[in-house]
């Protein structure tokens, strides 16, 4: 059944593509009060479905396609700047991720955001510090299918994230994949997950907080069969985790395990689950840890309004392109220009740009030169991986590539973007940003009679003021250039009026 038309355009909705639930969750904001509309979750085990060589079976792309159509269909009415799906740990993975994001955009009708581990860890804290409040210093877990996230902090504030590649769909299929259960393999299982997870010990240790939550599946799978179970009000403690192990180690299998409040879905991952559970506790010195309403889901939502304010100035990945410029020394006044230009040639060959194109551009435009810290020759390059490869809060790594690709355009031949180019709105950002670090090459003030933009079909015109005739010869010069590079794409025609 699909929901009605959001009239009103009230509604928020976040899609959390993970590696063994899918999850939808439609919602109401009102200043700092958060009403659930609706909310599914589907076990679809994305994760199961890596193959030894990192590539995603076509059984387990169906099962992932088949529960995003049924998402789809909820999503009807409902804005789509108020709508984001982000995909996690399966996805970062996956080497044929791009294949099965096409797939997966074309069935839920929205694209599809593969964010990374430390971004996955800041939208998690964002979610429970908005519905827990609290100014003590925590610790909030997630236990995800095939990641572990953690964090501290106070307040909405998170001091540090950090993402671990152990979760439980991954532990459970390593050491659990037959549906035994003995003492060897929950040991061996604690012993990999310990591994995994000692660097993070100096990072996370006891004094830095007061409180410890966990959220989402496997906290809320296990604290689950604590409460129906008895051994606890659904609080986790190392003892009562030794009970759920001893329970599946007595049941001798997955099959034979019976025990109170164990839903089906979580069977097949249960035993992974509790190992990560166990070795965190001890490894950590967590007396317990308290299950939390917040998640990555509502984590989305709240960022995403917090985006869309009018002023933007929430937006975090405003601040994470200044610490960028400020890590790597930017000429500010350099790229402040390059922005103002690129935005004025990008109105005219746009005149009405979405907003997060426009961000986009002038965000590209501010980075563009952060690879010259590396080596002034060929900084493009270096620049576009450090983009590309950057932790920025706030930014999903398709976001992250793109602006990495508008940075490796910016200059030189064009042939090495040559399948980027197919898309119209990449292309039109490109044109613009090119043109402006020519207009600013000289690194002075463009002058006020700058050259206008003009669009007919495939054909873009450059009009340059008459007084440029004697003025600006080098300008004219690398503009000639640039028309000859783009007449070698095929792409677009650009006449230098």
């Amino acid at each position: 059944m699909t929901t009605r038309p959001d009239k009103a355009g009230q509604i928020w909705a976040s899609i959390d593509i993970g590696s063994n639930s899918f999850r939808l969750e439609l919602a109401r904001l009102s200043g700092d009060r958060y009403q659930r509309v609706s909310y599914i979750k589907e076990s679809v085990r994305l994760g199961a479905g890596l193959d030894a060589e990192g590539m995603l079976t076509e059984e387990a792309m169906q099962r992932g396609l088949n529960c995003l159509s049924g998402f789809g269909e909820q999503l009807v009415g409902i804005a789509p700047e108020r709508i984001r799906a982000v995909a996690t740990q399966t996805l970062r993975e996956a080497r044929n991720r791009n294949a099965f994001l096409a797939r997966a955009e074309a069935v839920l009708g929205h694209p599809v955001e593969v964010i990374a581990g430390r971004e996955e860890a800041r939208l998690i804290f964002a979610g429970v510090a908005r519905l827990q409040p609290s100014d003590k210093p925590r610790l909030v877990i997630d236990i995800g299918g095939r990641s572990t996230e953690m964090i501290l902090g106070r307040g909405r504030k998170p001091a540090r994230a950090e993402s671990f590649g152990v979760g439980s769909v991954g532990l459970s299929m390593r050491f659990f994949a037959d549906g035994r259960y003995t003492e060897e393999a929950f040991r061996a299982a604690q012993v990999a997950a310990g591994a995994e997870l000692e660097e993070a010990l100096t990072l996370f240790r006891p004094e830095l907080w007061h409180e410890a939550l966990g959220s989402s599946g496997t906290v809320g799978a296990v604290s689950q069969i604590l409460a129906a179970t008895g051994q606890t009000d659904g609080r986790i403690t190392p003892a009562a985790l030794r009970w759920c192990i001893a329970q599946c180690i007595a049941a001798g299998s997955q099959d034979q395990l019976q025990i109170a409040g164990l839903k089906e879905d979580r069977r097949p991952v249960v035993a992974g689950g509790l190992c990560i559970l166990y070795t965190l506790l001890t490894q950590f010195g967590i007396e317990e840890l308290l299950p939390t309403k917040g998640a990555l889901r509502q984590g989305v939502i709240f960022d995403l309004a917090e985006r869309l304010q009018p002023s933007g100035a929430r937006d975090p990945r405003a601040d994470s392109v200044t610490a960028l410029q400020q890590r790597f020394d930017v000429d500010l006044a350099q790229a402040d220009r390059v922005a103002q230009q690129a935005e004025k040639l990008y109105r005219q060959l746009v005149p009405k740009p979405s907003p997060e194109l426009l961000r986009e551009l002038r965000w590209a435009a501010a980075l563009h030169e952060i690879g010259m810290l590396v080596s002034h020759h060929d900084h493009h390059r270096h620049s576009a991986y450090i983009i590309g490869h950057a932790d920025a809060p706030g930014f999903s790594t398709n976001q992250l590539q793109r602006l990495g690709t508008l940075a490796l355009g910016q200059r030189g031949g064009l042939r090495k973007l040559e399948e980027q180019l197919t898309d119209a709105t990449l292309l039109d950002q490109l044109v613009a940003l090119r043109l402006a670090l020519i207009l600013c090459h000289a690194r002075t003030p463009v002058t006020a009679a700058a050259p206008k933009l003009s669009r007919s079909g495939r054909q873009l015109t450059l009009s340059c003021p008459k007084s440029w005739s004697g003025e600006q010869a080098r300008t004219r010069f690398l503009l000639k250039e640039e028309a000859e590079a783009w007449a070698r794409t095929g792409q677009l025609e650009l006449v230098i009026g």
